[in-house]
């Protein structure tokens, strides 16, 4: 996935912004919280994961535990290239959930995002 298509899936996910910091780098955040990395001081892309994701993208050589986040289950692709578009697209869609997931109810309402609670069950 080039850049720019890791910018654009970024910002397709609802209420997401990027802010560049860190030498460059653009974070991607929703609600203030960020979920990806990219450029800058990261030599491929970074993303927030699952705990389960987590082991098997390290375990199968496809990621390592992220510079400075791993202790909070962040990877860092091997290269840019190490997962198909689709496949990133998905883990890029599951982060941004991780962190809307731990938004208070009262920032998820202000940013137009769907509180767990009132998901159809």
């Amino acid at each position: 996935m080039t850049p720019r298509t890791f910018e654009a899936r970024c910002l397709r996910l609802p209420a997401a912004t990027k802010v560049v910091q860190w030498e460059g780098t653009s974070v991607f955040k929703v609600g203030g919280k960020m979920f990806a990395l990219s450029g800058g001081f990261t030599s491929s892309y970074m993303f927030k994961t699952s705990n389960m994701a987590y082991a098997m993208l390290i375990e199968h050589g496809i990621a390592r535990p992220a510079p400075y986040l791993a202790r909070a289950k962040w990877v860092q692709l091997v290269s840019n290239n190490a997962l198909p578009d689709a496949e990133l697209t998905a883990y890029l869609t599951q982060a941004h959930a991780l962190i809307v997931a731990k938004l208070t109810r009262k920032a998820r309402k202000e940013l137009g995002l769907a509180s767990p609670e009132a998901a159809p069950r």
